[in-house]
């Protein structure tokens, strides 16, 4: 992997690069699509290339449940399994970790707010389906019920054996609930996993179709100055190609705002910087203008199959298309998108299909939500070359 940085924004952090892979260029920053089994909902690869998708990001814990790394090996490996031959990313199941144990246990996860003091509808608590110790986790299939466990050198041979370009070793992810003891033995532990990864990442080298991929270490810490600081001269030390940001980021944005601003000084300047699980529009400006290069984050896809639609058109950078001003409404999503669903249809006939469940609403609202992301990160790149200022407005629209 080569990661050559091209332009640095004297007023920020914000900088542009080109990552290359083994199976194509990434120009950053840039957002990462989910295709979490493989394949982001309700669209083919020729709609992704279509819409400008430089990078996908697939789940190991999912993949393992279904089809089985093995069996993605034994065809090809993601890249012709899936028949996305562009970049390819895998997390290493350890959110799932997270969110099916602490995560539960605290109410907090992807579909309601990871940050608990942002407004929102707190997740119903339940009981945790994940033991984490010091060789791994426990972690209870989704699909069976039947427990697997998470090693690190497990994770490491899934991966290998998946094919993505980029992997990422498995963490233990914290809650922001959890207490700073807490939160220090989990980031320690982390460190010592990071490591075991690393010797099994040497080890396993020709193992699977990919033998060009590369391994990003995980900064953790929580929302404490002293632990993300040190997480990232430790991480930052090791033989790692890249870096992510994961765990939890605080009890509000503004929190994860001060994360970056801790971590980033911390960690080698020439090496790429990914935010784990961050995907909205404010979220992205703001981590650019910090450092950030990739984003990967279910969000937009999510939010389009529920009948969320992102436009700069409104403050919010949003609209429920299930409201009944768009009954009648004869204009596109977005005043200026290209995309495929703004060219041809109407929000009138979007709220039609949603409101009447037709299938056809998922490809159309997600190719639209993911073109707008796209969108986003070229006029940002946009920006940061010609010198402007980051910002919400202005740079959204057009």
């Amino acid at each position: 992997m080569e990661f050559r940085i091209e332009t640095q924004d004297t007023r920020s952090e914000a900088r542009t690069a080109v990552l290359r892979t083994a199976h194509g260029a990434v120009e950053t920053p840039a957002f990462v699509a989910v295709a979490t089994r493989g394949t982001v909902k309700a669209l083919s690869v020729d709609d992704l290339r279509e819409i400008g998708v430089q990078i996908l990001i697939g789940n190991t814990y999912h993949l393992l449940l279904r089809p089985g790394p093995k069996l993605v090996a034994e065809l090809g490996g993601l890249h012709r399994f899936s028949g996305w031959e562009g970049p390819w990313m895998t997390d290493s199941g350890g959110f799932q970790v997270f969110s099916l144990g602490a995560g539960m246990e605290h109410g907090v996860g992807k579909i309601a707010s990871i940050f608990p003091d942002e407004e929102g509808v707190p997740r119903p608590k339940g009981e945790s389906l994940v033991k984490v110790d010091e060789e791994g986790a426990w972690v209870k299939s989704l699909v069976d019920g039947s427990w697997i466990r998470f090693t690190p050198e497990e994770v490491i041979r899934w991966q290998r054996l998946l094919g993505a370009d980029i992997v990422l070793p498995l963490d233990e992810c914290t809650s922001p609930f959890h207490d700073r003891a807490y939160t220090e033995r989990a980031m320690e532990r982390t460190h010592r996993w990071a490591e075991r990864a690393l010797e099994a990442f040497a080890k396993t080298k020709g193992l699977g179709p990919n033998p060009e991929q590369v391994l990003f270490g995980i900064v953790q810490g929580g929302a404490y100055e002293d632990l993300r600081r040190r997480s990232a001269r430790y991480v930052g030390s090791l033989d790692f190609s890249g870096f992510a940001i994961g765990g939890s980021l605080g009890r509000s944005k503004t929190d994860m705002y001060r994360v970056l601003e801790w971590t980033i000084p911390e960690l080698p300047r020439g090496k790429p910087r990914h935010l784990l699980g961050i995907g909205t529009v404010e979220d992205i400006v703001e981590a650019v203008m910090r450092g950030i290069d990739t984003f990967d984050c279910a969000a937009p896809t999510r939010m389009a199959r529920n009948g969320t639609l992102l436009t700069s058109d409104e403050e919010s950078f949003r609209i429920h298309i299930k409201a009944a001003r768009f009954r009648k409404d004869e204009g596109p999503i977005e005043e200026g998108c290209d995309c495929l669903t703004c060219r041809r249809y109407s929000r009138a006939f979007l709220h039609h299909l949603f409101r009447s469940g037709e299938l056809t609403y998922y490809r159309l609202a997600t190719l639209h939500n993911l073109r707008f992301m796209v969108r986003l990160m070229g006029r940002i790149r946009e920006t940061i070359r010609a010198g402007g200022t980051l910002g919400l407005g202005g740079l959204v629209g057009g």
